[in-house]
């Protein structure tokens, strides 16, 4: 079997076999969980349980492998008895588990497993354990050491899996394959990793054991290019691997993420960027965790380059290349923009130059986060419709909201709707504070907590502190069409005086029903963010401001952390859109919003320069929460240099001008019209959202229609 018949052959069992409720099944273990819990009842630290749990599930995860596989990847479904799966239910309603709040959304820091392997780490907690004076830092190293056994004992357990397959296998070169895939976890069981297949089996060993054990979210690879690159290069002096061989060890990695995680999610890598002297660190691994993305074409990992002014040229091209040819995973960061939003919320130089998008847009410091992110998602063009029809109660003399007053010019209208939006800011910071209280009151994530820089240092679980970073992410919904309704708003109440409140908020309740000519006039006679207009930039760049302003005058929970903005959507766009009535903006009542930074869906008709000039008109360094900038081009433009060239030159005006992020579909709206219509035949076609990518055809028909409805440049 050829290196791309096996990527071939594990593609397409993704792609037509993934059963998704299976792999979220896979993380229920509910038996394991009582069998810990009642063994560990005579314990009284709850820290310490926490720790044997985490041992106890990671020792009973089993793993399957098959001929085509070259990591150990794929976790093995438990068979347990139905009565005895009921009666650990049961026995589990005396204890809670799980918590309400987020978990995971980071990149681990594993520089000491790299460098000392799991014995050294577990050495290194041994004697911080030996040397803990106060009790619960005491209890929480033994509830460390307790998740680093479990580990260990669960790589074992791979290992003796894949010895008794090459014991049972008969012929070259599978047997050959699986004695190297043997050796390598049984020696990473205690070791540290000596080649580069082994650092890329404990790397997914440990992000599987912290997402399954732990049961934290999305841990993501991250930056590959740099956790990898020693062993990659020795190997390739000593000629024990190939550049060949390294590309499809990434893709089988790749394939194995795909394999883990449910669809509608998000795991990223990251290429390039600046070490802390400043030096561009792309190497050739950049170039092959790009690479990858081509045979295997799935929905994860998304592979975001950290764009500088020193970026290698054949790396944006690589990129842009894959973008163009229709591969949506790839997307630009500036690196700049980012590192300074880091270094001004106290991230010092020589840690901001290392950060992952985790997972989608949302940008944390790698391996020492307990950063939460899109906590919550606010609606910016619902508040404003509640302070629309105050404004129209208060106009036909009912009393109104006591919070609010009548607005007798725009500037006071403004105003009013800021001090609803900041209502809401505060609302949620209370509501996340209150998350976190009720986390470090009954969650502990040992293993996750081992690393997590500082939580060895400090003796503390990252659920209690022990993170370096804690700050909490919160995320802006539909502000393009809040900027487009607020111009409509002052024009047509303010400065033309043809409506009134109350005549607005009753075309908006009416959804524009037989006022089709008051919709275009709304839609289509007023200019929109993302066409060049300073005046309607200035109203979107002023509620940035003001967002990042009040923001900043709140803390987190458990060290006064910092309530960091971003306008992030994921999939919120839709579904809060669906919740909210028709805005002044013209759009109708449940379509979605715009997807992130840019103009809403079909409104950039001056094209995409005067697009990008529009989305980086304002500061994007202080919305660290995230912010994902959306382009579709028809793949017409891409039978030539030229359109490569095109949209390179775009890119990169974009990130030299300070945008945040920047993701391509290429795909035309035929495509994805039949795509809707004849399901069967695009299965695997994959399209960019809102910050993160996913199977057009899985997709809701809301969001499939928004896709659908997204401006699609024909020229440059």
């Amino acid at each position: 079997m050829t290196d791309a018949e096996r990527v071939a052959e594990l593609r397409r069992r993704v792609v037509t076999a993934k059963d998704n409720d299976r792999v979220r099944a896979l993380r229920d273990q509910c038996v394991v969980d009582a069998r810990s819990l009642l063994a560990s009842s005579a314990e009284p630290s709850w820290t310490v349980r926490r720790g044997l749990l985490t041992r106890d599930r990671l020792a009973a995860m089993r793993f399957e492998l098959d001929a085509p596989e070259l990591l150990v990847g794929r976790l093995r479904e438990p068979k347990w008895d139905p009565a005895e799966v009921e009666a650990a239910r049961v026995a589990l309603l005396d204890y809670e588990l799980h918590f309400p709040g987020q978990t995971g959304h980071c990149e681990l820091d594993l520089a000491r497993l790299m460098s000392a392997g799991i014995d050294g780490v577990r050495a290194d907690v041994c004697a911080l354990l030996d040397s803990a004076e106060a009790p619960e830092a005491r209890e929480t190293y033994l509830g460390f050491r307790h998740a680093v056994d479990g580990l260990r004992e669960m790589i074992s357990a791979a290992a003796l899996m894949i010895a008794a397959q090459h014991a049972a296998t008969i012929g070259e070169p599978r047997r050959s394959e699986l004695a190297e895939l043997a050796e390598a976890c049984r020696h990473v069981a205690h070791s540290a990793p000596r080649t580069f297949l082994e650092a890329l089996q404990l790397l997914w060993f440990v992000l599987v054991g912290v997402m399954n054990a732990d049961q934290a979210s999305l841990v993501v690879p991250g930056h590959l290019d740099r956790t990898l690159r020693p062993f990659y290069e020795v190997d390739l002096v000593d000629g024990s691997l190939t550049r060949e061989r390294a590309l499809l060890l990434i893709e089988h990695l790749y394939v194995a993420v795909n394999a883990y995680i449910p669809d509608g999610l998000a795991m990223s890598v990251m290429v390039g960027g600046r070490d802390a002297a400043g030096r561009d660190v792309t190497n050739e691994l950049s170039y092959l965790c790009l690479e990858a993305l081509r045979r295997t074409r799935l929905i994860y990992p998304a592979v975001g380059v950290c764009w500088h002014e020193g970026t290698p040229d054949d790396l944006v091209e690589l990129a842009v290349e894959l973008m163009g040819n229709g591969y949506p995973t790839p997307a630009f960061f500036s690196d700049e923009t980012i590192q300074r939003g880091l270094r001004s919320l106290g991230v010092p130089s020589d840690e901001a130059c290392r950060y992952i998008n985790s997972t989608c847009v949302e940008i944390t410091p790698s391996g020492a986060s307990n950063v939460w992110v899109a906590s919550p998602y606010y609606n910016t063009c619902g508040l404003l419709l509640d302070e629309i029809a105050v404004q129209a109660r208060l106009e036909r003399g009912a009393g109104g909201d006591r919070s609010s007053s009548h607005a007798a010019t725009f500037d006071q209208f403004v105003e009013r709707y800021r001090h609803r939006l900041t209502e809401a800011i505060a609302a949620g910071v209370t509501h996340q504070n209150n998350l976190r209280l009720q986390r470090a009151d009954g969650m502990r994530r040992p293993l996750q907590s081992v690393f997590t820089r500082d939580c060895l240092e400090r003796g503390r679980d990252l659920e209690v502190g022990g993170a370096t970073y804690n700050w909490i992410e919160c995320s802006f919904i539909g502000l393009a069409n809040l900027a487009d309704s607020l111009y409509v708003v002052r024009e047509e109440v303010y400065d033309q005086g043809r409506m009134s409140f109350e005549q607005l908020m009753s075309v908006l309740d009416a959804d524009f029903a037989g006022l089709e000519a008051t919709r275009q006039r709304f839609l289509k006679g007023y200019p929109k963010y993302g066409q060049g207009v300073d005046d309607v930039d200035r109203l979107l760049a002023e509620t940035v401001a003001f967002i990042c302003d009040t923001c900043a005058a709140f803390t987190c929970e458990p060290d006064g952390s910092a309530y960091v903005p971003g306008a992030f959507a994921w999939v919120q766009h839709e579904r809060l859109g669906r919740q909210t009535g028709a805005t002044p903006d013209g759009r109708r009542a449940g379509l979605p919003f715009a997807d992130g930074c840019g103009p809403a869906q079909g409104r950039e008709t001056c094209g995409p320069t005067a697009a990008v000039l529009s989305v980086t008109g304002w500061d994007h360094s202080r919305m660290i929460g995230g912010l994902a900038y959306n382009l579709k081009f028809n793949s017409s433009l891409f039978r030539s240099d030229a359109g490569f060239d095109g949209l390179k030159a775009l890119i990169v005006t974009y990130l030299r001008r300070g945008g945040f992020e920047v993701q391509v579909n290429v795909v035309d709206g035929d495509t994805l019209r039949a795509a809707r219509e004849q399901p069967e035949l695009y299965r695997d076609l994959i399209v960019r959202i809102g910050g993160y990518a996913d199977y057009f055809t899985r997709l809701s028909p809301e969001m499939q229609e928004e896709l659908i409805l997204r401006t699609e440049f024909e020229q440059f």
